[in-house]
C-alpha cells in the first residue's frame, strides 16, 4: 500500500484525502510529509540553512553578493550553488534585478495598487508570502496572510512543496471569516495561479502584485518573516512537522495577542485588529 495512504481506513476509501483531512482537522502537508534529508545531503541542508540565515539579515543580497559574502566569511561558494538555493527556498533580492520573481509564463500579472493607497483601518489590505522553515532533518515551507494595518496574522499553513494548493487552502479559510478590499502578493507562480486568482475574484477582492524585483512592495510580510525566524525558528530545531506546527501555533498566538508592536504604538496586532480569526 502507498505509504501516504496507509492511514486510510477501509470503510473510508470513498473519501478523498482532502475530505478526510477536513473531518480530522488535519493539514494535508502533515499526511504527505517526507523528511527532506532523505532527498538532499547534510552538506546541502547546512548550506541552505546558512543562506537562509544570511538572507534574513541581508534580504538585499542577490545571488552574486551572497556567494561573495559566504566565500569571504565562511567557505568557498560559487554563484551557481547560491542560485539553486535561492530557487529552492523561493528567495529574491529586495534590490531590482533580473529573474527575481518566477511567475508561471501563462499566468496573468496584475498591477501594483498600493503606491498611493491610504491604509487607515483593518480589513482594507491583506498580503501573503512564503518562507523557508528549517528542521533538524529537513525543511518545510510556511505561508501566512497578514493584515497590513494591524499586522495581524490572519492564518498560516505549512507545506513540504512549493505547489500552490497550500496557499489556496489558507486563502479560502481566511475568506470564510471576512474579506478585504485589496490583496497584495508577489509575482510567484503560487499567487498568479488560476486557482489562487479565482478565489480572490469570487470574493470580489481587488488583486495587487509587487513590481518585478520589488520585494519591498510587500514589506510587512518580509518584516514578519524576520521576526518569526529570529524569535522562534532560529532558537530551536524540530524533528517532526507536528512539533513544528505546535511551536509556530504558540508563536503566532504570542505575536498576535501578547507581543507589543513598535509601529502600533506598543499595542498588539490583536488590539488594533479588533477581532480574532481562526
Amino acid at each position: 500500500m502507498d505509504e501516504r495512504r496507509s492511514w486510510v481506513e477501509p470503510n473510508n476509501l470513498d473519501l478523498s484525502v482532502r475530505e478526510q483531512c477536513k473531518i480530522l482537522d488535519l493539514n494535508r502537508s502533515n499526511v504527505y510529509y517526507t523528511p527532506r534529508a532523505k532527498m538532499i545531503s547534510e552538506e546541502e541542508l547546512g548550506f541552505r540553512r546558512l543562506v537562509d540565515e544570511i538572507y534574513t539579515r541581508y534580504p538585499f543580497f542577490g545571488t552574486r553578493k551572497m556567494s561573495d559574502y559566504i566565500t569571504m566569511h565562511h567557505h568557498p561558494a560559487d554563484r551557481y550553488q547560491v542560485r539553486k538555493v535561492y530557487e529552492a527556498l523561493g528567495l529574491k533580492s529586495t534590490v531590482p534585478g533580473p529573474h527575481t520573481s518566477k511567475p508561471h509564463p501563462e499566468n496573468k500579472i496584475y498591477p501594483y495598487l498600493l503606491g498611493d493607497f491610504k491604509i487607515t483601518a483593518p480589513m482594507q489590505v491583506w498580503s501573503t508570502d512564503i518562507t523557508y522553515i528549517r528542521m533538524r532533518s529537513g525543511f518545510m515551507y510556511l505561508v501566512a496572510i497578514i493584515d497590513w494595518h494591524s499586522r495581524y496574522v490572519l492564518d498560516w499553513q505549512l507545506s513540504n512543496t512549493l505547489e500552490a494548493e497550500f496557499c489556496i487552502e489558507t486563502l479560502r479559510r481566511v475568506l470564510e471569516n471576512g474579506s478585504c478590499e485589496i490583496f497584495n502578493t508577489d509575482q510567484g507562480s503560487q499567487f498568479t495561479s488560476n486557482g489562487f486568482i479565482s478565489v480572490l475574484k469570487a470574493h470580489g477582492v481587488k488583486i495587487s502584485m509587487d513590481g518585478k524585483g520589488r520585494a519591498l512592495d510587500n514589506v510587512f510580510v518580509e518584516r514578519l518573516w524576520r521576526t518569526v525566524k529570529y524569535e522562534c525558528v532560529y532558537l530551536q530545531e524540530w524533528e517532526s512537522v507536528i512539533k513544528l506546527r505546535q511551536a509556530l501555533d504558540a508563536y503566532f498566538q504570542f505575536y498576535n495577542d501578547e507581543r507589543p508592536h513598535q509601529s502600533l504604538g506598543g499595542l498588539t496586532p490583536n488590539a488594533v485588529h479588533g477581532q480574532i480569526y481562526h
